[in-house]
């Protein structure tokens, strides 16, 4: 009997690490459509003024994986992961809030 390898790859992200929309969208895998449409939900914000020069941040790919769970898994619309992650990023500072006390 052969013995079958099963391997890992990944990417090591850091938050100094930017990324243009081709990066974020193989990262992701996801359409340079729904990002442009996240964009304009005010999901992510770029760096740069074109979607050619557009750069995104470590928070910005974290944000566009948290969209897609919520989109695919619980079928959210984009206004309404908007809603989730403004709410979301609330509670991350009242926590952070209540640790400084």
């Amino acid at each position: 009997m052969t013995e079958q390898h099963a391997y890992l790859t990944g990417i090591v992200v850091d938050e100094e690490t930017r990324w243009n929309v081709a990066d974020i969208c193989r990262l992701c895998d996801v359409s340079v459509e729904m990002i442009e449409n996240m964009v304009e939900e005010g999901i992510i914000t770029p760096e740069g003024c074109s979607t050619s020069e557009w750069c995104f941040s470590f928070l910005a790919v974290k944000r566009v994986q948290t969209v897609l769970r919520l989109h695919n898994d619980l079928r959210v619309n984009l206004p309404g992961c908007a809603l989730a992650l403004d709410l979301l990023d609330q509670i991350d500072e009242l926590r952070r809030l209540i640790r400084l006390r």
